[in-house]
């Protein structure tokens, strides 16, 4: 039977006493070795986290005088993880075993070894950044990645510079969002801006493309409805007051069913009539198709481009694979519009992004797809998933943690290509002492943290978004977790009291 705690066992009153003073601690034997190894401010300012965390977790009335007891046994385990957690970076390399390609949470496209070479290269000293090595003169940082993407762009669309009505331009920023705001904003403050009832998304963070157009100072003009706009509807709304039509992808959800919305290239020929610039959000950065992938065709940057958009806004960290930036093309008397901006200034991205960018496109010029992270991962085919599962599986023999190949579907994520799904195969866990939700936990506390994701009551681990090189470091850490013993923490289903992640700073 047992026994029944007494309200007066857990009076905030009676077990505040118990706690001791930082100068206790540090004159407790238990604590000689943690004031030998770091500084003496290191040592108090972790004791007094640690005990400002106690406080809290008596005056919620969690402790007992017998709990709390064992907690003031562990504490000098528990300031010195703490000055291990203050001695490590925050942010940190994880193993996406979600599935999910361009994992938001998880900082989307991973980089391309040349990208990540090109970064250090230009990281490690000065460069020629805003300088004109041949005049000597100063020049505009976006002159490094400007005419790659306008080369790309029209390599892949397979048009000359003869074939572009208008000459082209480009300018980059620091997302899409803010490409799309400072292209409103430039082009549209105080004027109407038509689109699609149908297009007014919301994306991720809570951003919603009304309040973005309403901060930019242009007045929203709806058209159609929800699930049905055509071609009429914008051609009615146009006036003297239009300054754009605006096009949005419509990101991280789709409409099936009775639905109707005019082709971009409709949209194009309705505004040169009328002589209203086409702004294309097409968002993704797409340039290689996916319909040879069995994926559902997605609009393409290229396609944008080719169909002659007036201006298109894309990221550089969705389906482009680069680094995070907005990229904004478009006829050149918009562009200089933009880049007259006052706040363009404010939205303009550093060296290591372009110097990202730049390998980025080099990588599509020169034809090194491989090389590009998420276009490998886009290609994997179920049967190599499914061997790099088995081959685990096989080396993993424990009673403690039961793994099985299952067949599952990956996700591209990111507000991309909402409904298509990637076959894949994935190791479904179950730990014989440690429920789901601690297994998650454990996986997320181990060296380094392995990203998993639940369905169906199932954890899984989907290869498809763990690179081939890491399955043996994969591998060791699941070893790990069969052979360790027990950990009775881990199995509250909650973070370990020690170290004290969730607590506030006094």
């Amino acid at each position: 039977m047992a026994t029944k705690v007494t309200s007066n066992e857990r009076e905030p009153d009676n077990l505040y006493p118990l706690l001791p003073s930082v100068n206790d601690l540090l004159l407790d034997p238990a604590f000689s070795s943690l004031v030998q190894s770091h500084s003496h401010n290191a040592v108090v300012h972790a004791a007094r986290t640690v005990l400002f965390c106690l406080k809290q977790e008596i005056a919620e009335g969690q402790h007992t005088r017998a709990s709390l007891q064992k907690r003031l046994a562990l504490l000098d385990l528990a300031v010195s993880n703490e000055l291990i957690k203050r001695a490590n970076f925050s942010l940190r390399r994880v193993i996406n075993a979600t599935g999910v390609i361009l994992h938001t949470n998880l900082g989307r496209a991973p980089l391309s070894t040349s990208a990540l070479e090109h970064i250090v290269e230009i990281a490690q000293g000065y460069s020629n950044l805003e300088l004109d090595l041949e005049s000597g003169e100063r020049s505009r940082r976006d002159v490094h990645v400007e005419q790659l993407l306008l080369r790309l762009l029209m390599t892949r669309a397979g048009i000359t510079k003869d074939d572009v009505k208008n000459l082209r331009a480009a300018v980059f920023v620091n997302n899409c969002a803010a490409a799309t705001f400072l292209g409103l904003n430039s082009l549209a403050d105080g004027a109407e801006v038509v689109v699609s009832r149908g297009e007014l998304v919301e994306i991720g963070g809570g951003f919603r493309i009304p309040e973005i157009l309403a901060k930019s100072g242009a007045r929203l003009r709806e058209v159609g409805t929800t699930n049905r706009t055509r071609l009429s509807d914008y051609e009615k709304a146009l006036s003297p007051d239009t300054a754009l039509i605006l096009r949005v992808h419509q990101s991280n959800f789709s409409m099936e069913g009775f639905t109707e919305r005019p082709t971009l290239q409709e949209l194009v020929l309705v505004g040169s009539r009328r002589g209203i610039p086409v702004f294309d959000d097409q968002g993704t950065g797409l340039v290689l198709p996916l319909d040879s992938l069995g994926i559902r065709p997605e609009p393409t940057f290229i396609d944008s481009f080719r169909l002659g958009s007036d201006l298109i806004a894309a990221s550089g960290d969705k389906l482009l694979g680069g680094p995070q930036c907005g990229l904004l093309v478009g006829r050149n008397d918009l562009i200089e519009r933009i880049r007259a901006n006052p706040l363009f200034r404010t939205f303009r991205v550093d060296k290591l992004t372009y110097a990202a960018l730049e390998a980025t496109l080099m990588d599509y010029l020169h034809d090194r797809l491989d090389s590009i992270p998420i276009v490998n991962m886009l290609r994997l085919s179920q049967d190599e998933i499914l061997r790099r599962c088995r081959q685990i599986v096989e080396a993993l023999p424990s009673a403690a943690l039961t793994v099985e190949v299952v067949p599952v579907e990956s996700l591209i994520g990111g507000g991309t290509a909402p409904a298509s799904r990637l076959p894949s195969a994935a190791l479904a866990l179950r730990h014989e002492s440690l429920s789901l939700p601690a297994l998650l936990l454990a996986l997320r506390r181990l060296q380094p943290p392995v990203i998993a994701r639940v369905t169906e009551d199932r954890l899984l681990l989907d290869l498809r978004t763990v690179e081939p090189s890491l399955d043996a470091t994969l591998l060791s850490l699941l070893r790990g977790i069969a052979q360790s013993e027990d950990d009775p923490d881990l199995q509250k289903d909650e973070p370990r009291q020690f170290p004290l992640q969730a607590c506030a700073e006094e």
